[in-house]
This record gives C-alpha cells, structure tokens and sequence, in this order.
C-alpha cells in the first residue's frame, strides 16, 4: 500500500526531526537512513524524489528514525560504515571506524609501503585498520587481534565480504595470541586511550560503544604503554610502531616510546590539526 510520503517529503520531515534533537548532521543522516530503508544508493534520492514511499516503508523509516533521535550511532542501526573506501560491517561490539582513523593508515603507508614484512594490528574491531593495509599492501601479511571474539568474528566477515585475503584474525589480548617467534615489519593500533572520568563518554555516539575498546587506566595511557613496551620483542629490525592516541597525548606517548628506546618518534596531526599519531621505528 503506498504511503502519503514521497522520498523528498519523506527527507525533509526527518530532517527538521533531527534538527529538533539537535543532531549534527541532520541531511546526512537522514539520507543515509532513508537509503537504507529503500535499499538504494544515495543518487536515487535525488533522481526519484517523486517517488511514492510504501507503507511498510514509512514504518520502517520512522522505527530507524527514532532510533536515532534515543543518540543510537548511525552506523550501529544500519549496520554499517565505510573507511578507506571500504564498506565495513559493524556492530555495537566494536567502535564505530572514524575519519580521523584513516590518518593512522596514511602515516603507516608513508613510511612502509613499497617494503617487505608482516603487518599487526592490536585491537583490531571491525578489521578497519588491517583491511585497509591489506588492501593496499596485497604482497604483505596482515594479523590482526581482538579481545572480544565478537569483533575478530566480524574482522572476519569484512574481509571475506571485500575479497580480502592478505589478513588473519585472532583472538586474544594484544600479543597473548602469537608464537614467541613472530616478526612484523610494521605494528599498528588504535588502543583504549580514554580517561575513565573523561566527560566525552556521556556524549553522542560514544554512549553507545563498548567502554572497554575505549578507556585505560593510568590517564589512558597503560595499554599504550604495554604495547609499546611488548611490541620490542615482535619487531623486526628498524620495524616501526605507530599508535593513534587522543588529541592530548602526544607528548606523552612520544616520552613513553623514547624511554623504551624508540628511534626517530614522531607526532602526526590529523585532519582536525590535532596530535592524532604517535610512531618510532626499533632496533634491537
């Protein structure tokens, strides 16, 4: 049965429903959640806003909206969110992959593509990170760890969904999972580095994430440190370590990798201009 609502008129009242919520990005959510319900790209939108809504699609749209307006992640409702260019299944047992991530990938690539070795990512959740290495690094090995056997499930379907066949995923905190004699040119992780107390964890879609993929003990700084620490025993010589770390941590995290005997360590801005990445390379 067909609805009142058209796609254009359907848009335009969840977008004044979403600015009454005070959302930041109304336009796109709307879209996205739209899209969505009608199973459509995003240019359908635009090139059928005439285009009756059916009944049954009405509903489902205002169940996704209303999901919405309780603050639930985007991504968590329609189940996914693309990174690198790569459309990623997700799920609230792992973070929601961020633009500011991407940066951690730029870095590792400047400094260790075109070379030969093993990739690690810690804490890899939905896989973002590694696959993103994998996929431009076919010739290399990408491992990848996750606590939670939930996320090393669904790092396993990103890269099965995306035809991804330089990666491995396992289970096990950070390193617990490797053979004492593995070796990796490069060591990459986007680790826990919030505060347990910090205001940020009752705020927008962080609300919704796991709160053990998002904060440390010792002023978020412990996994980091652990890590850093571990990752001398499992490089190979002159392999580097990069960490993406808050936006106040990098003088911190740079004193960490020097005192443990990191060479040539450097911050990486993002695209906020914020202290984002933290690397240095180790010789044994």
């Amino acid at each position: 049965m067909q609805s009142a609502y058209t796609v254009e008129s359907a848009l335009k009242a969840a977008i004044v429903q979403l600015q009454e919520g005070e959302n930041t990005s109304p336009s796109i959510d709307a879209a996205v959640l739209l899209c969505h319900t009608l199973d459509k790209p995003r240019s359908y939108l635009l090139t059928w806003p005439e285009k009756h809504l059916t009944l049954e699609q009405e509903q489902h749209f205002n169940k996704l909206l209303t999901r919405r307006l309780t603050g639930e992640p985007v991504a968590y409702i329609v189940g996914e969110r693309e990174f690198w260019s790569l459309p990623l299944k997700v799920s609230p047992s792992t973070l929601i992959p961020r633009p500011d991530t991407e940066r951690l990938v730029e870095v590792a690539l400047d400094k260790t593509f075109g070379k030969a070795g093993d990739i690690l990512d810690l804490g890899t959740g939905t896989g973002a990170i590694a696959l993103a290495l994998a996929s431009e690094m076919p010739n290399r090995n990408v491992t990848g760890i996750d606590l939670r056997p939930e996320a090393q499930q669904l790092a396993s379907e990103n890269a099965e969904r995306l035809n991804i066949t330089n990666t491995t995923f396992l289970n096990g905190s950070w390193f617990e999972p490797l053979s004492e004699n593995s070796r990796f040119s490069l060591i990459v992780s986007n680790p826990p580095y919030i505060e347990k107390d910090d205001p940020h964890l009752s705020q927008g879609d962080v609300r919704f994430e796991p709160i053990t993929a998002l904060v440390a003990e010792e002023k978020g700084l412990a996994d980091i440190k652990h890590i850093a620490d571990n990752a001398r025993h499992y490089l190979e010589a002159d392999g580097w370590l990069a960490f993406e770390h808050g936006y106040d941590q990098g003088d911190a995290v740079r004193e960490i990798m020097q005192a443990l005997g990191y060479l040539d360590v450097m911050t990486e801005k993002d695209y906020g201009g914020n202290d984002r990445v933290t690397l240095g390379r180790y010789l044994p």
